[in-house]
């Protein structure tokens, strides 16, 4: 019988936690794919857009030589979606291979070959063909990409995080500790008697004592996300980034068609003369089609986002989810004593269940975590030997809560030794010297904590193989199990 009580009692108890975390598990599952599917969906809208409005105003030009615009959508879908793409390059790579086909179309009378083209490349950043548009369109992309696609992850990880971390494993001694608990009463004719609230929080932070010390890790990273949440809302803002993209594009097109002389004078001078064309090619006029301006959509003909709302109010929403997911993990056992299978209710201190008889409960509670389980005095706790599943999401929160700091600081972290020096390295914003360091930090990527929805980037990790990233890993997994 005690061993069916003892059963009972680590299902009871596995089940309480489970409802209680429900909540949190199920707002970081919907908020995750609410987002996703709105970048998801702003990307593909907003392509759909540039697309009907391109083929309206430059028609065959454009359609010829669609597949730029095109390979631009593939890139940053491919980004988003945890693809290893440098955005720096990626979009100076764009405006490149547009030079290349504009001063092709606005030349026509010539016969330009690839080798002229690769001379061309050369020449955009000292000629600026297209204005201010390509840097300053590069700065708020760059930030935009990295923030929803780092908030995207950190919402992965915290639902995973939440979902492994609510799956409690009980130790024998906490089975002992349930069982008498909840069903002790029952033998001794005390069905209806509940046990003291100081009594089951002591076999609640005996049980949980592991899930506790999550808990400094778990605010800190929620405190991460809702700082990279705030650049959502303003300067990083994706949604206004992205819907006014094709207007922008076409404002670097005119300025290229506005300076065409002059940037092709430049070019000759540099690449030298290329050789007339046929009269067959040059009489086709293929610029005039150019001299159309270009007409963006008004808001109200704009398509709409996922889900039918924007992204501040998403944000705003999860803001607030997130807010009061703080301090969760150290405060359960309180959640759980005050389940209504527990709760004393209106009862008096004295009249209460308090693991030998009905009266009063007299040991003092015990503080949060596994060093302070020591001297529990109802449930024996090993405090020299951490639940390594509790350690590992311990590892994974920090991981993320490093990529979330960089995000918020414009930066990508997979690619901080790729670019110049005064761009914060494939990243749209410069790195002052208040930026977190990732050195500390980014070995522990290695290490099996969570089931990334996404793939990770190739060559996020090869840190993990110098002798100085072995070494960081290794004394941050001590100080964990110390």
């Amino acid at each position: 019988m005690e061993d069916k009580f003892g059963q009972q009692g680590k299902l009871d108890f596995e089940t309480l936690v489970d409802e209680i975390s429900h909540n949190l598990r199920s707002t970081f599952v919907s908020r995750h794919k609410r987002f996703d599917e709105f970048f998801l969906e702003l990307l593909e809208n907003t392509e759909r857009s540039l697309n009907e409005m391109f083929v309206k105003t430059y028609g065959k030009p454009y359609m010829q030589n669609s597949e730029v615009f095109e390979n631009l959508f593939a890139e940053l879908k491919r980004y988003y979606t945890g693809g290893n793409v440098n955005l720096e390059e990626m979009l100076n790579d764009f405006w490149s291979r547009l030079l290349e086909r504009m001063f092709s179309l606005l030349n026509s009378q010539y016969v330009i070959t690839e080798d002229y083209l690769e001379c061309i490349s050369k020449y955009t950043d000292e000629l600026k063909p297209f204005g201010d548009v390509p840097r300053k369109l590069k700065a708020q992309v760059t930030r935009a990409f990295i923030a929803a696609r780092t908030f995207v992850q950190g919402l992965s990880v915290g639902r995973e995080v939440a979902q492994r971390v609510a799956k409690v494993s009980s130790t024998a001694s906490c089975i002992r500790a349930l069982t008498r608990l909840m069903y002790c009463p029952y033998c001794q004719g005390m069905p209806s008697v509940k046990p003291c609230g100081n009594y089951c929080l002591n076999v609640m932070k005996g049980c949980l004592a592991n899930q506790a010390d999550l808990d400094p890790e778990w605010n800190q990273y929620i405190d991460a996300l809702l700082l990279v949440a705030q650049r959502l809302e303003g300067p990083f803002n994706i949604e206004s980034v992205m819907e006014p993209i094709d207007v922008k594009i076409s404002e670097a097109i005119m300025n290229m068609q506005d300076n065409s002389a002059q940037v092709s004078y430049r070019v000759f001078q540099g690449c030298g003369q290329p050789k007339p064309a046929g009269m067959s090619r040059s009489a086709r006029g293929v610029s005039d089609v150019f001299t159309a301006r270009f007409k963006p959509y008004s808001p109200e003909e704009r398509p709409t986002t996922a889900a039918g709302t924007s992204l501040d109010r998403l944000v705003a929403d999860i803001k607030e989810k997130l807010k009061t997911s703080k301090k969760f993990w150290s405060g359960l056992p309180d959640l759980v004593c005050a389940a209504e299978r527990l709760k004393p209710g209106n009862s008096s201190e004295d009249d209460c269940w308090n693991g030998h008889s009905r009266g009063r409960y007299f040991p003092e509670v015990q503080k949060d975590g596994l060093t302070n389980q020591a001297t529990n005095p109802e449930v024996e706790v090993d405090i020299t030997r951490p639940d390594t599943n509790i350690r590992q999401q311990i590892m994974a929160l920090r991981v993320m809560t490093n990529k979330l700091k960089n995000a918020y600081n414009g930066n990508d972290i997979y690619f901080q030794d790729s670019g110049d020096e005064s761009s914060g390295s494939g990243s749209g914003s410069g790195c002052t010297d208040d930026c977190p360091t990732t050195e500390a930090t980014s070995p522990a990527s290695e290490a099996p904590v969570v089931e990334a929805d996404r793939s990770e980037p190739v060559g996020a990790s090869s840190s993990l193989h110098t002798p100085t990233a072995l070494l960081l890993w290794a004394l941050t997994l001590l100080q964990q199990w110390r």
